[in-house]
């Protein structure tokens, strides 16, 4: 029988975690960089626009809880770049903006910066 101690298995729950976000992140940047090529208005761009505002709503959330365990200063940046990303995203949504680039850019950045 395989014996874990509480702290490979909180390590690896952190892990999977870290892995998730990832993932999402990069499904976000593949859902923007598509709609980045047929426009705003399109299907594609309606279903980017609200997945990626899916992620950074929850991102913010899971920022602002006192149980994450992030240093304070990192998770503020962290929340003030979310709520930049919804800006950004509600603009493009609302025919303000219309360039994905650099939502996608700071997607990127950030899914690259989880370690």
């Amino acid at each position: 029988m395989y014996q874990f101690s509480y702290a490979d298995i909180q390590t690896d729950s952190v892990a999977d975690a870290k892995d998730r976000e990832r993932q999402l992140l990069s499904r976000s940047i593949d859902l923007l960089t598509a709609a980045a090529a047929v426009g705003t208005e399109s299907l594609e761009a309606v279903e980017a626009l609200h997945f990626t505002n899916r992620v950074w709503t929850t991102f913010v959330e899971d920022l602002s809880s006192n149980e994450n365990a992030l240093p304070k200063e990192l998770r503020a940046n962290l929340i003030s770049i979310g709520l930049w990303v919804l800006r950004e995203t509600e603009d493009i949504r609302q025919g303000r903006a219309n360039n994905f680039e650099g939502v996608i850019e700071v997607s990127q950045i950030i899914r690259d910066g989880i370690q």
